[in-house]
């Protein structure tokens, strides 16, 4: 249910970044350099105040995934209510650096497995979801990405999540495992997306969006960005938002979603939870790639789910 895990072949540090810079943009090579944070797959390091420079530095796929955001992001970007990461340069592989990587804007604000969105005064979060869902989620031309297993069929990932939720069961480390088996059931059982491929983000996890006041006021990291069934991002309503307000950003999604998307949704939802708790499983004993802050809400989203009424 995690990332595959790799070793970091070359140090990254802000002498090689900027070396890097004065290869190939030389323009931005004087300004101010600092980490940003550590991804799965990327380093991210602040460059000056509004951009980042993002470099591969773990999984093999990462370069793809790069290449991909570099292609399409800036196309989409425009359509967005939210700000994200829009590509500016591309860096070429080098003598000094022998992956592809990338200067983008920099989106401030903090992740939402750290500073969880709320209900405030202020904006609903649960509207901003569905206002960017519903300008992301457009029809993809023939030539758009097709996902790692994201936007597909559930069948696709089903021996996954059994798997899972076993282990999980197993390790008493989900509340109410029984209720959650039933909702990823029904998801399975529900018709299939009969639509055209729609474009869809493919990780709305809760470290891939991020807040501020309460509420989401950025989305990060379209490595998977792909085309298919809208559903997928579609259960970030059960993964990100508080208690009461999953149903509130369906009803503003446009266009309505069907009983049967809803269904599908909860079942990525499903799957997206586990794989949170047990990532927040081995941060909290200690163990490489393991990352504290996403049990919380995964297990949160699991509580949700099972508490959901069914859908008919």
């Amino acid at each position: 249910m995690t990332h595959a895990e790799t070793e970091p072949e070359i140090e990254i540090t802000a002498e090689l970044i900027r070396e890097l810079l004065r290869e190939q943009h030389p323009d931005l090579a004087d300004r101010p350099l600092r980490l940003g944070a550590r991804g799965w797959d990327n380093q991210l390091w602040r460059l000056g105040d509004d951009l980042a420079v993002r470099l591969p530095w773990a999984t093999e796929s990462a370069d793809a995934l790069l290449r991909k955001e570099h292609a399409w992001l800036p196309e989409l970007a425009p359509g967005l209510p939210l700000p994200v990461p829009v590509p500016q340069r591309i860096g070429e592989p080098s003598g000094r650096f022998p992956r592809p990587w990338i200067v983008t804007t920099w989106v401030p604000g903090e992740p939402a497995d750290r500073v969880p969105v709320t209900v405030t005064r202020g904006a609903d979060p649960a509207q901003a979801l569905a206002a960017f869902l519903t300008a992301l989620h457009r029809p993809a031309p023939a030539e758009a990405p097709a996902g790692r297993g994201r936007g597909g069929p559930l069948a696709g990932i089903a021996e996954q999540v059994a798997e899972g939720l076993a282990a999980a069961t197993e390790r008493g480390l989900i509340p109410d495992p029984d209720a959650v088996r039933a909702v990823w059931e029904d998801a399975v059982a529900a018709p299939a997306w009969d639509g055209p491929p729609m474009w869809i983000h493919g990780d709305l996890h809760p470290a891939n969006v991020l807040t501020a006041d309460g509420t989401l006021c950025g989305v990060i990291d379209f490595g998977d960005l792909c085309a298919g069934d809208p559903a997928c991002d579609l259960a970030a309503a059960w993964n990100l938002l508080p208690d009461g307000a999953a149903d509130r950003c369906h009803a503003a999604y446009r266009p309505a979603p069907d009983t049967a998307t809803l269904r599908r949704a909860r079942g990525w939802a499903v799957h997206r939870a586990l794989g949170g708790v047990f990532v927040g499983e081995a941060g909290d004993l200690g163990r490489p790639g393991g990352k504290p802050t996403w049990g919380p809400p995964a297990r949160a989203a699991l509580r949700r789910l099972a508490a959901a009424p069914q859908l008919d």
